[in-house]
């Protein structure tokens, strides 16, 4: 580098200043200067006025004294719609579980009829709930029905004030409605037609869970807003609760199930105890042991997610606790309240036991406590154990269990909540608990009169399921395609129906072999 031009980046500040005033002394120098300032201001002038011309509609827009404000329900909050996502998968994950259990618990030669059910109502019902099933649960409407979003049209940007995006609100109510109707199922495999299980699934998807729904859940339902001045019982003072579905999905699953089995009547060669007999062995417990579980993991976004908020961090805790706990206690109780009827540690009473404590704990998960929790899960445990052994005295042919575990038991775990509730907490809200008016039960010095709203709620829906689904019953049993012929029952519903056997391969037993199988493939190999 040039001598020169090393000293002129070596001046200080105050020789540059010395420099300057020479040269403004220089005629030619004032003149490069001003040409450089002036354009200089020139063009900041005309980057100004290009954004004003761009800016300036934008503003008149936004501005303007008759647009409208921004409405909290159009914001959509990204913390809560993930943790409603979530907890929408692992409910669907459920029907793993579901048809797990329902294979297992089933006679072999009748695995891949319950295969099918249960996908085929998955897909059924999704379609349903987006068609006419959401409108009717979720839209604004009456006491009895809604009637708007049908195909999902004209929704809003977020499901009322909840911050979740409407759409993800969508696919954790059809999980939901999809529990429902593997429910009904699982009471009847073993003798009803794969066309009958259409139709009558139609009627559940579509209309009865998501009609009957809309009174307890919808936002105007009058279960929902009984006990308020100028609603359903005004006098109350209480309204209806069912934190995640303990009458809503589970009561109303069990009473349809309890129609159709009656309707369809026992499977052939069901013998009950009352008359010599017992039930049909299941033909694989490991399978059914294994859904049971996976049915307990899904749990964990059925009851937490019904928050639809995960910022309410200590609501979802507790919720996640008294979930497990009542599982547990449920289990065990009906373990050993089995093992003092036969003497044998029954692994599907035990199975059966969990399921029906998670049953009962799904409405009051929120507002009780740990300790209440195994109390009302391990009188869950009795209760089904109970529930069975009442079917078979009336010689209603329920394999599963269906009945007592999502039926009787979520009866009692939505009058629990009247016995249980400790008093403490309100409800759950998009950015925390709101617990300025808790839920107080009997035995915490709350009265009866929550315990009377359960009731009535319960009641009332229990009741007009069991109605509605009876007649649904009998009219798919006038076409003729509800329960299969004798013939096809006794071939097996798989080769009967679906033309193939769930184990081409090898056969377990002479019991569990497809009747129509050829004999000399019956046996052990």
């Amino acid at each position: 580098m040039p001598r020169s031009k090393r000293n002129a980046v070596s001046l200080s500040f105050s020789d540059k200043l010395r420099r300057l005033g020479v040269r403004l002394k220089d005629r030619e120098w004032r003149r490069y200067g001003a040409v450089l300032w002036a354009g200089k201001l020139l063009g900041v002038a005309a980057v100004l006025a290009i954004a004003a011309l761009v800016i300036k509609p934008c503003l008149t827009n936004v501005l303007a004294a008759d647009a409208p404000a921004v409405k909290a329900a159009d914001i959509v909050n990204p913390v809560n719609t993930t943790w409603t996502l979530v907890a929408a998968f692992l409910v669907f994950g459920m029907q793993v579980g579901f048809t797990m259990l329902e294979a297992g618990f089933c006679r072999s030669r009748e695995t891949v009829n319950v295969l099918m059910e249960c996908i085929v109502d998955t897909c059924l019902c999704g379609l349903l709930f987006y068609a006419v099933g959401f409108a009717f649960m979720f839209s604004h409407g009456n006491g009895f029905i809604g009637y708007h979003w049908f195909f999902l049209k004209d929704a809003p940007s977020t499901y009322e004030s909840s911050g979740v995006a409407f759409l993800a609100f969508w696919i954790f109510q059809f999980a939901f409605a999809d529990t429902c109707s593997t429910i009904t199922s699982g009471a009847m495999i073993g003798r009803t037609g794969f066309v009958g299980d259409l139709l009558y699934s139609v009627g559940v998807s579509g209309f009865i869970y998501p009609i009957i729904g809309h009174w307890a859940w919808g936002p105007d339902g009058f279960l929902a807003l009984m006990g308020s001045p100028g609603y359903f019982l005004p006098t109350l003072g209480n309204s209806f609760h069912d934190f995640a579905g303990s009458t809503v999905v589970h009561t109303i699953g069990g009473m349809v199930a309890l129609a159709g089995s009656i309707v369809l009547g026992p499977r052939l060669g069901r013998k009950f105890k009352r008359d010599g007999g017992g039930p049909m062995l299941p033909h694989d417990l490991t399978i059914a042991a294994s859904g049971g579980l996976l049915l307990w993991f899904g749990w964990y976004g059925f009851n937490p997610g019904s928050t639809l908020s995960a910022m309410d961090f200590e609501g979802i805790g507790r919720i996640s606790a008294n979930t497990t706990l009542a599982a547990c206690a449920g289990g065990l109780s009906a373990m050993f309240v089995a093992y003092f009827m036969s003497k044998k540690w029954d692994v599907s009473f035990t199975v059966n036991g969990f399921l029906a404590g998670l049953v009962a704990i799904t409405c009051p998960c929120y507002w009780v406590s740990p300790t209440g929790s195994i109390i009302l899960g391990a009188i869950a445990g009795v209760v089904v154990v109970a529930g069975v052994e009442l079917l078979e005295y009336l010689r209603i042919d329920d394999p599963i269990g269906a009945v007592p575990v999502h039926g009787l038991c979520g009866i009692w775990g939505t009058w629990s909540l009247g016995l249980f509730a400790v008093g403490k907490y309100g409800a759950t809200g998009p950015l925390g608990a709101d617990n300025s008016a808790p839920l107080k039960g009997l035995f915490y010095g709350g009265g009866f009169g929550l315990l009377k709203a359960q009731i009535i709620g319960n009641v009332i829906i229990t009741v007009s399921t069991f109605a509605i689904s009876l007649l649904l019953m009998y009219l798919v049993n006038l076409t003729g395609t509800l329960r299969v012929s004798e013939e096809g029952e006794l071939y097996g519903l798989d080769l009967h129906e679906h033309g193939i056997s769930a184990y081409p391969e090898y056969v377990i037993s002479s019991l569990g072999a497809p009747a129509g199988a050829p004999t000399e493939t019956v046996g052990l190999r």
